[in-house]
């Protein structure tokens, strides 16, 4: 029996759903005809005290999406503290969890999705097409144009931006920027014109593998011009009006604000491109500018509530897919790390309370229950990008698949495009790692003290003093997450012909 993929998933508690439905419970638990549905097309499941607000709610996860998503290097290093075994049921429960772990393995199939016409994209984002133009400016490294300013010298250009208006945090970045606006427009025959540009490389994920560390080092490159937010989510949220995933759905912000964001660097180019010297002209267009929402690879969770749905369950558009249409020759950046202690990472920086390896196991086994019961009657794609299922998800198990987001960004990207690193790399040689990056976005060298200072500083985004002091989760259930991951991790390894990728030596 199939379901409609955008139906509401029926959560009761495993009591009630016992006394209602005859269900004995269990890790093999599937989907049901229960009386409570009354009928009507639900998938039943067995979640134990598992209590969603809101649709845009990660279960433990009631975080702001806009905080970072980074890690710090120094969170790969080995855990000092080895607890005991204070549950000897985990270990007996391990059979139970295979199976479920064998039925999601038999049903992996990476297949090559069906990718939209650009006239489609268009119909989806008039807007954003209507503001962005099909060319830039060839003298420059970034993607930048002129486009008219019709506001007067007293007319303030970031009033109805969204990014002021829901954060205190940024007004001070865009006073600065006000300030500063009227001094860097072209004038030409009584019109005014502004310098708009959009990133030329992104660092698109994953979260809690050292996207904010690498950003932090980066930023410190001459070159390098990063938007005036570190992580402005806003081609996988904020252009659907998802501020916090767990508020719903705001007004949609614009194109034009996620723009404003990089005016501070187009300010820098439009300087190079008007000055007389050639010294200072070579030295303002080589400003490379960059993005860094570690969301960007993963999170296509708004598509069921403003795209079409597919007949498979599947996104018919993804992030990917409006990013290449504005930039084929984008350059992407990806750091990745073990999915398994990027997971355990990740748990215990969005769980808000009663965090212990004892919650992680169970939230764990939780979420495997729920995956394979998506996995019973959809496509391996179809349930990653499940709304519904990530929503009820109480770890956020789906973004530790890398290869099936990788190989979706894979077509429509050449592979030359992107640079992909792993966290565990970098924290061992800061260096290496770097020099890398500047090799890959053609950055000039840096002077002996520049790169002292970026190689040297300390690592950022730490792991909190009271979480690492819970120590390691359960050897348990790091066996479990890797026998999940196995699969992906060794297709991810096929695909950048890197066995580093499987991640075998933990």
């Amino acid at each position: 029996m199939r379901h409609c993929i955008n139906c509401c998933i029926q959560l009761l508690p495993n009591s009630e759903h016992k006394q209602q439905a005859g269900c004995g419970g269990g890790p093999l638990h599937s989907h049901l005809e229960c009386p409570a549905c009354k009928g009507e097309n639900k998938i039943v499941l067995r979640v134990d005290e598992l209590l969603i607000s809101s649709p845009f709610h990660y279960g433990a996860f009631p975080s702001n999406p806009s905080l970072t998503d980074g890690e710090n290097p120094s969170d790969t290093k080995e855990h000092r503290h080895q607890p005991s075994v204070n549950n000897i049921s985990y270990v007996k429960d391990y059979p139970s969890i295979k199976l479920i772990i064998n039925s999601i393995t038999a049903r992996i199939e990476f297949t090559t999705r069906q990718l939209p016409d650009i006239e489609d994209l268009k119909k989806q984002e008039l807007h954003m097409f209507s503001v962005i133009p099909s060319k830039f400016l060839p003298n420059s490294k970034s993607p930048c144009w002129y486009e008219e300013f019709t506001g007067r010298n007293t007319t303030d250009p970031y009033l109805t931006n969204s990014y002021v208006l829901y954060s205190k945090r940024f007004r001070s970045t865009f006073d600065a920027l006000r300030k500063a606006f009227w001094g860097h427009l072209s004038h030409a025959s009584g019109k005014h014109f502004r310098l708009r540009c959009l990133p030329r490389f992104y660092i698109i994920g994953q979260p809690k593998c050292g996207t904010t560390d690498l950003y932090d080092r980066l930023r410190l490159h001459p070159e390098v011009k990063f938007s005036a937010i570190k992580e402005p989510h806003w081609w996988t949220r904020k252009r659907f009006g998802i501020v916090r995933l767990r508020d719903g759905l705001r007004d949609r912000y614009p194109v034009e604000d996620y723009l404003d964001l990089f005016d501070l660097a187009a300010h820098q180019i439009h300087q190079g491109l008007q000055a007389s010297s050639a010294e200072e002209q070579s030295r303002m267009t080589r400003i490379i500018i960059g993005e860094a929402s570690a969301s960007t690879m993963w999170d296509n969770n708004a598509w069921t509530f403003f795209y079409d749905n597919s007949t498979d369950g599947e996104p018919p558009f993804l992030t990917q897919d409006f990013i290449h249409a504005f930039q084929p020759d984008a350059k992407l950046i990806v750091m990745l790390r073990d999915p398994v202690e990027r997971l355990y990472s990740d748990y215990l920086y969005f769980a808000s309370s009663n965090k212990s390896a004892d919650d992680f196991h169970e939230k764990v086994t939780e979420a495997l229950q729920l995956f394979e019961n998506c996995m019973l009657d959809y496509s391996l794609r179809a349930c990653v990008y499940n709304n519904t299922l990530n929503n009820a998800m109480p770890v956020r198990l789906q973004v530790g698949l890398y290869a099936v987001y990788l190989l979706d960004w894979l077509t429509v990207f050449n592979k030359e495009q992107f640079l992909v690193l792993r966290l565990e790399d970098h924290a061992s040689n800061v260096k290496y790692t770097m020099h890398r990056v500047f090799q890959f976005l053609n950055l000039g060298p840096l002077g002996e003290k520049q790169e002292t200072l970026m190689t040297k500083s300390p690592a950022s985004n730490a792991r909190r003093p009271e979480d690492r002091n819970l120590g390691p989760m359960w050897p348990v259930t790091q066996k479990i997450l890797q026998d999940f991951y196995g699969p992906f991790n060794a297709r991810l390894a096929q695909v950048l012909a890197d066995e580093a990728f499987a991640w075998k030596k933990t």
